[in-house]
C-alpha cells in the first residue's frame, strides 16, 4: 500500500514531465478537464462576482460598452452576423461568440463583471482590471449582459458607424 502511494505521484510526475499530457489546442481533452476547470472557475465565480451592478445599463453605459467591446473584445468573441475569427477559431476552450444565438450568457452583470475584469487562466481571456477603469468594466460588463436589447447607438458602433 506504501509503494502505491509512492508510485501514484510519480508516474503522474513522469507523465508530465516527459510531455505525455496533451497540452496542444487540438490536442484531446483530458480526463475530467472540463469537470475540473469548469468547477472551479463557476465556484470562484459565485463567491467572488459583485451582487449589484457597479452602474446602470443605460443607453449612454451601452454604448460606451459597445466602444470597449469593439476595441478590446471582438477577435475572440465575434460581431452579429459574422463567422468567428480565425484567432477565435484556433482558440481551447473556443471562446463564447456572444452574438451567435446558441449562446446564452449569464443572468446577472456580475459573473460577466469579474470575468471580464479577472480573466480566467489557461483559456486566452485575459483580465483587464490593469487596463480598464472600474466605470469602464461595469460598462462592457452591461453591454454584454444586455446585447440581446441593445439600444441603436450601440448597434451603430458594433457596426462599424
Amino acid at each position: 500500500m506504501i509503494a502505491g502511494c509512492i508510485m501514484l505521484p510519480v508516474i503522474a510526475i513522469l507523465y508530465l514531465r516527459f510531455g505525455y499530457l496533451p497540452v496542444a489546442v487540438d490536442g484531446p481533452v483530458i480526463p475530467f478537464e472540463e469537470l475540473l476547470a469548469g468547477t472551479a472557475v463557476q465556484a470562484r465565480i459565485a463567491r467572488e462576482a459583485p451582487k449589484k451592478a457597479g452602474l446602470p445599463a443605460s443607453e449612454e453605459n451601452l454604448v460606451a460598452g459597445a466602444k470597449i467591446y469593439r476595441e478590446h473584445c471582438v477577435d475572440c468573441h465575434g460581431l452579429p452576423g459574422r463567422a468567428p475569427s480565425a484567432a477565435s477559431k484556433g482558440m481551447y476552450p473556443p471562446p463564447p461568440q456572444f452574438f451567435d444565438q446558441k449562446v446564452v450568457g449569464n443572468e446577472q452583470v456580475g459573473p460577466d463583471y469579474w470575468i471580464i475584469a479577472n480573466g480566467i487562466r489557461l483559456t486566452g481571456m485575459p483580465g483587464y482590471k490593469p487596463t480598464l477603469s472600474d466605470e469602464q468594466l461595469w460598462q462592457v460588463s452591461q453591454f454584454v449582459l444586455n446585447r440581446g436589447k441593445l439600444p441603436e447607438g450601440a448597434r451603430a458602433v458594433l457596426a462599424g458607424k
